[in-house]
């Protein structure tokens, strides 16, 4: 009888894998907006993020008490999931450890991942980092917090490689907007919006080093949110653009309609998904050697290659066959 190995037994290399987060991060900062996304993600399920915004959702002098809204939301039944990140204020702000104070002794556990943004540099990444530490064991949280970047400055793009190999960062978010505005009118507004942002010379440097950056020191590229807020299509297109082109793997939302265009978009396509299922399912049953399937050569890479496409597919509640529920989920 042959034993069946798992993927994750099976295809074990130097490289370490990507980490496995939904396609979608969605941003609220309003009472009303957070509890809307806890809504959707209670219908939808599992399959995107919800990134709490202390920065631009705070009114200008209410930083303590929009903080404080936050944690009780994260710890309130709404937050059923338990999918939710934060977003604080950049480094330049003074509020921006008062936050991390008032969100990791009240929320804890419930919080996701802390989201950066702003930074002029590694350095104030750094600071950053060290901060939240020191916070975490002042509170007696064991795990490390993943940590998000946003990559929106001239002098973080400098730094992007370091940024990325900093632990725990496990995400780079592209900030067009602030990006575009540091060019101080070099850039005109329409490189904001589709087609320019994936023409223009400038942008398309960014996103490429932030992609390039990110995954090579095992991070996630996010891709920059679509400004045609309630376009479905202008999303899904946007979105299935930054994940084929430029090798984003994951967007932002600030709209509801933009949640399910974006998992769509990033979702592997259904043939893909069968293709990657057959070639899998077949190895485990040779033990993970080589195999000749419609007459193309499988091995060890491209095992690994469908294995991250099944990974991502199943995130994205995507409808797995039985054979690949029950022997790899």
């Amino acid at each position: 009888m042959t034993i069946l190995i798992h993927p994750n037994d099976a295809l074990v290399d130097d490289i370490s894998p990507l980490p496995l987060i939904p396609a979608c991060e969605h941003f609220a900062g309003s009472r009303h907006t957070l509890l809307k996304a806890f809504s959707i993600q209670s219908e939808y399920g599992p399959v995107f993020d919800i990134t709490c915004d202390c920065e631009d959702g705070a009114a200008s002098g209410g930083e303590i008490q929009h903080a404080n809204m936050i944690v009780e939301l994260l710890n309130s039944e709404h937050n059923i999931h338990h999918m939710s990140g934060i977003r604080i204020h950049g480094y330049d702000h003074s509020v921006w450890r008062q936050e991390i104070d008032i969100l990791l002794s009240g929320a804890r556990d419930n919080i996701r991942y802390i989201t950066l943004p702003k930074a002029q540099n590694a350095d104030q990444v750094e600071v950053m980092l060290e901060y939240i530490q020191q916070a975490s064991q002042r509170y007696n949280i064991t795990h490390l917090i993943p940590i998000h970047v946003l990559i929106e400055t001239h002098g973080a793009l400098n730094d992007v490689y370091k940024i990325a190999a900093m632990k725990p960062v496990q995400v780079l978010d592209f900030g067009i907007m602030d990006y575009i505005s540091a060019y101080q009118g070099a850039i005109t507004d329409n490189a904001m919006h589709s087609p320019t942002q994936f023409e223009h010379a400038l942008i398309v440097r960014a996103k490429t080093e932030i992609a390039c950056a990110a995954i090579s020191s095992g991070c996630i590229p996010s891709h920059n949110v679509t400004l045609a807020i309630k376009d479905y299509q202008q999303t899904f297109e946007d979105a299935y653009r930054a994940r084929n082109q430029f090798g984003f793997l994951r967007m932002w939302s600030v709209h509801p309609q933009q949640i399910k265009a974006i998992i769509k978009a990033m979702t592997p396509e259904s043939e893909k998904i069968q293709l990657a299922s057959e070639i899998l399912l077949t190895a485990q049953q040779r033990s993970w050697a080589p195999i000749s399937l419609n007459d193309k050569l499988y091995d060890k890479a491209s095992y690994r290659y469908y294995w991250q496409l099944l990974q991502r597919a199943h995130l994205s509640g995507e409808k797995l066959s039985t054979d690949v529920q029950e022997q790899f989920f």
